[in-house]
């Protein structure tokens, strides 16, 4: 049946049994309760601190919604029976903003609709304007095999899909056989499910066993082994009482309020309990926070995900009621604010800019933009030093840094899949900090996270380097991987801005359960081949810390103590300044400084709108050299792609003159490649006698949108 007004008929009651089961489906009361309970009114307060303006919920540090706490906060008020204030506004709220409203991604993930959806049915809308979009989601989606090595869908993101069609009344017989197929050759003798299929070996997830057990339900498959399965979760159940993601896993094997709630909720789906029970209830309950929210993990900041995921997991244990009983002096109270020592400055750093291109454009755009730590992508031999020598010979007080991305590196987990993008490291400029893993992505041997951290970590931190995560969908995948690196050193950092995702708290949510444990910083990731054309990036988005001195080692102390902000300011934004930072008192900080790091609207540090370099026979990595004499580069500036592509200029020159005297210089356009950026420069070359000595040379360029026009004189010889 295609209407969802046929939720009360037998047929669907029936398909939908299992997902009633899980709570999933179960429409808020139409009334609003009058009076709350103490233990439930300190779980509202809390919810209701996360509203914003917009009418939807965000998360703590954000002042923007977003669909993920959104979702939980009504969630939570389902288990409460409360109605969140202001329904038709809140629906409005969802309908509009699904993350790709940001930026449309190029791999989606479902669970995003299924956010949407269910919350919609939570509130009692039928969210029948979502068919169309969710009819065509019959197959799942490979992924990109430059990212997982076999183009593994993500399993959590595909039958995310599935549960949409059941909450939209879609006809789920066009789902099989692809999905059944699917769903059936990921689950493993012992019952569980996980990423990968059976044959690929490896053990299953306690997440992605609930979303097999569900898919499984609705697509009417048989269920041949729910012993094993309950064997197999009962396993996964620490001594504390929480759960990990499977029975003795390889590392990452922590507690959590995801893995727990999945745990019990995969087990009511086979009709069992956890074998500890009551120490699972008490270590759910050793969550609650003086706040009024949940945290994670005993100890660690609420959040709205993990009070929504800790009441669903109290009450498919029966135990919700218990809520009442966390009285004030039961719930841990708040962590004491962290007094920042004196004489802390705010310093701006750069991961992953350019390594390759006009080392003088780096080092003009570093002085302009009041960049102090410039790290270089996959620098060539030479680059840093001509970097770090056209700086001193400026007098640009900027440090160049190793920061790369090591294309050639996959790492297999067992179960999960084959990975890359995994291994983005930074150090200091000339140190020794090992070979990359890998050669290229098409034929390097995968290797374990042991033989990683063996092979690659070790170096690499001996050398007073550190490991950046870059991104990743895959969230189950995601999870082991950080938590391993707060038990045992790994990732220093969590990428944020990026040029290619305007925000990656916005399509990876589940980042935020790291705040406070991991630092927040932006990630360049430069492409292209020259600096100058990557400028609207440069400009737009940087890393901030705290230290008393912008070197290395403050740089390192800042992530250690998670002195770190991410900033982005630009026409993503639309005007808006967005931030990240594990801690409110840095971003305090942070915003009472602002005058001394801002980059917009701002005379002291503002994009150079040209870019006048002198270029020789021998300057190596500079684009325009002559076979002799010197040849005056000019540069305007350009909105242009993340691949250099050059796309409207926002500058042009009136005038170039040298000495004085007003000179002609030639045009020179270049359309990119795949391997080497556009150009639109004017050259003007000197040489025999003219080329020696020194020279004042003066460009007057004209700004499109104002029409103002703006001197540039630099000294060469």
């Amino acid at each position: 049946m295609n209407s969802a007004r046929s939720v009360s008929s037998p047929g669907r009651r029936a398909l939908l049994k299992g997902l009633v089961a899980a709570g999933a489906i179960a429409a808020l009361p139409r009334r609003v309760v009058a009076r709350a309970s103490d233990g439930r009114a300190a779980i509202l307060r809390y919810l209701a601190a996360h509203r914003r303006s917009d009418h939807g919920y965000g998360f703590e540090d954000q002042a923007r919604s977003h669909l993920t706490p959104t979702f939980a906060v009504i969630g939570c008020h389902r288990l409460l029976e409360e109605m969140p204030p202001n329904r038709d506004a809140l629906c409005g709220f969802l309908r509009a903003n699904h993350p790709r409203e940001l930026q449309r991604q190029q791999r989606e993930r479902r669970h995003f609709d299924y956010q949407q959806i269910q919350s919609l049915v939570w509130l009692g809308d039928e969210a029948a304007d979502f068919r169309e979009r969710i009819r065509p989601q019959i197959v799942p989606r490979p992924y990109p095999k430059i990212s997982e090595r076999h183009g593994y869908p993500v399993f959590q993101s595909e039958l995310a899909g599935v549960q949409c069609h059941a909450l939209l009344g879609l006809p789920v017989a066009r789902l099989a056989p692809a999905f059944a197929d699917y769903v059936t050759s990921r689950r493993r003798a012992n019952g569980s499910f996980n990423n990968t299929p059976v044959a690929d070996g490896g053990d299953g997830h306690v997440m992605n066993t609930l979303w097999g057990l569900q898919a499984q339900r609705t697509l009417r498959i048989p269920d041949e082994n729910p012993a094993g399965t309950a064997a197999w979760l009962r396993a996964a159940q620490l001594p504390g009482g929480g759960f990990t993601f499977q029975p003795e896993p390889a590392f990452g094997g922590v507690d959590d309020v995801a893995y727990t709630r999945a745990a019990v909720r995969a087990l009511q789906l086979v009709g069992a309990e956890p074998a500890g029970r009551q120490s699972c209830i008490a270590w759910l309950l050793s969550l609650a926070n003086a706040d009024g929210g949940f945290g994670d993990r005993p100890g660690w900041r609420s959040n709205p995900m993990a009070t929504y995921l800790a009441l669903d997991a109290l009450e498919a244990l029966g135990a919700l009621a218990a809520i009442e009983t966390l009285a004030p002096a039961r719930r841990r109270a708040p962590p004491a604010r962290v007094s920042l020592p004196p004489g802390l400055k705010v310093f701006s750093l750069q991961l992953e800019a350019h390594g390759t291109g006009s080392p003088a454009d780096a080092v003009e755009l570093a002085a302009a933009l009041r960049i102090d730590l410039w790290g270089a992508k996959l620098a060539r031999p030479g680059w840093l030093a001509a970097a770090r020598a056209r700086a001193a010979e400026r007098n640009v007080p900027v440090r160049f840094f190793a920061s790369d991305e090591e294309h050639g590196c996959w790492m297999d987990v067992p179960g999960l899949g084959t990975y890359s993008h995994m291994s983005d490291v930074f150090a200091p400029a000339g140190s020794d900090f090992g070979p990359p893993v890998g050669l290229d992505r098409a034929t390097a041997r995968a290797v374990s996270w042991e033989e990683f951290r063996r092979r690659r970590l070790t170096p690499l931190e001996r050398a007073r380097g550190r490991l950046l995560w870059q991104a990743g969908s895959n969230e189950e995948l995601v999870r082991i991987f950080l938590d391993d690196s707060l038990e045992r050193g790994g990732y220093a950092a969590i990428s944020t801005y990026h040029f290619g995702n305007p925000d990656l708290m916005n399509t990876e949510p589940f980042l935020q359960r790291w705040r406070g444990r991991i630092p927040y910083v932006a990630l360049q990731d430069a492409h292209g081949t020259e600096p100058w054309w990557f400028a609207d990036f440069t400009a737009g988005f940087r890393t901030l810390f705290l230290a008393t001195e912008p070197t290395w080692e403050g740089w390192l102390r800042a992530l250690e103590r998670n002195w770190t902000a991410a900033v982005r300011h630009d026409g993503v934004t639309k005007g808006t300044t967005w931030m990240h930072g594990g801690s409110d008192e840095v971003l305090e900080l942070v915003r009472s400084r602002e005058a001394e790091w801002r980059w917009w609207d701002n005379p002291r540090c503002v994009r150079p709108l040209v870019s006048i370099v002198p270029v020789r026979p021998d300057d190596e990595f500079e684009d325009g050299r002559p076979e002799s004499g010197v040849t005056i580069r000019v540069r305007c500036a350009w909105q242009s792609s993340y691949v250099c592509a050059l796309q409207k200029p926002l500058a042009e020159l009136v005038r170039l003159s040298v000495d004085g005297r007003e000179v002609s210089p030639t045009l020179v356009e270049r359309k990119g490649t795949n391997t080497r950026s556009g150009d639109h420069a004017h050259h003007y070359t000197l040489t025999g006698a003219a080329a020696g000595g020194k020279h004042r040379v003066t460009a007057v360029v004209r700004e499109i949108a104002t029409g103002k026009e703006i001197t540039r004189t630099v000294l060469i010889g």
